[in-house]
């Protein structure tokens, strides 16, 4: 065989593996993109989409951002969502509006008894940080009910919002948990748990609590509280021993709210868009809101149909999902930053 023929089988030979490799990674690139697809059906893609509320000019934006429901991170999205306030969607939101030069102003709408302590800081942290970041100003209008944590991530807005009959307030931190010790006694329970410290089980509802257990998770949420009326205090220029005088954890309706400060006006989502389209020179801006990215009829009808076969309506997901938050697990009661620890 010459040495033509030697080149000649040599190329056929690297064509054919080459043919193979490419023909591999196409499947392996096709199945990847069908995983995906299944993924986000179950999951849901939650980067934010942009959705035309208001039409106007397209190098001004006015942001909606809406939190409805309990602030608690619980993880889910897509097929297996709960339809209430998604964590991680709402962090996105928030980072497209900071990327985004053409959003000069923010109406925050709240709907929402508060939540997690972390979650809800998070939020404030993120807002605050557009404000200075961005010099944009955030609206904020209060709907049925802002409260304890639905409060907190509203106070630092340059104008607060509520209807006279929005429950608001409940500013402070709450640790629910229930101990089950003396019911154990008299069923000849006992508690066995081994630990290293004494205050490694601290919460627990096995074994009564002790006056140390007391005091160090009195000083734990106390820590938090002070952050809470720090918080408030600079949100709304007054002094803290002001706040403190407000924030012994009672409720306000907006009526209240306003003589004590803690708002700056009566008024619905409406009239707060109009004052910040009035206020901020914004009158021609385009009014934008943003969906999850998943909620397509198949993920909403599919989840809403699992729910159904569970004998769940989305309401009652809501209310065992923050029942659950706000105890945290029997060993592990969680700080909230939420009305009456629902």
């Amino acid at each position: 065989m010459n040495r033509r023929r030697w080149v000649a089988i040599g190329i056929a030979v690297v064509l054919l593996i080459f043919s193979v490799i490419s023909s591999t990674i196409n499947r392996s690139n096709d199945r990847k993109k069908e995983l995906s697809q299944v993924n986000e059906l179950l999951y849901g893609n939650n980067e934010p989409q942009e959705k035309t509320e208001e039409e106007g000019s397209s190098t001004e934006k006015i942001a909606k951002l809406v939190v409805e429901g309990a602030i608690i991170n619980d993880g889910t999205s897509g097929l297996f969502s709960t339809g209430g306030y998604n964590h991680e969607s709402f962090m996105k939101q928030l980072n497209k509006i900071k990327n985004d030069s053409t959003v000069k102003g923010i109406l925050l709408e709240i709907n929402s008894p508060g939540g997690s302590v972390y979650e809800t800081a998070e939020i404030a942290r993120a807002l605050k940080e557009i404000q200075k970041d961005k010099n944009i100003p955030i609206y904020a209008s209060m709907e049925s009910q802002a409260a304890s944590g639905g409060y907190y991530i509203a106070a630092n807005s340059d104008r607060i919002f509520a209807a006279e009959d929005t429950m608001t307030g409940s500013i402070g931190v709450i640790m629910s948990s229930m101990n089950y010790s003396g019911l154990m006694e008299k069923l000849g329970i006992t508690d066995a748990t081994i630990k290293s410290g004494a205050l490694k089980d601290i919460g627990s509802t096995s074994r009564p609590q002790t006056k140390e257990d007391k005091e160090v998770l009195q000083a734990f949420v106390d820590s938090m509280y002070g952050r809470f009326v720090k918080t408030v205090a600079e949100g709304r220029n007054m002094e803290e021993t002001q706040v403190r005088k407000l924030a012994d954890g009672r409720i306000y309706d907006g009526a209240q709210a306003l003589e004590n400060g803690l708002i700056d006006d009566i008024g619905y989502p409406d009239q707060a868009l109009k004052a910040l389209r009035k206020d901020e020179n914004l009158t021609d801006a385009k009014v934008v809101s943003y969906t999850n990215g998943s909620t397509n009829f198949m993920n909403t009808w599919l989840g809403n149909s699992l729910a159904e076969l569970q004998g769940l309506k989305p309401s009652q997901e809501e209310l065992i999902k923050s029942i659950v938050e706000s105890v945290g697990t029997p060993q592990a009661p969680k700080a909230m930053y939420l009305y009456g620890g629902e």
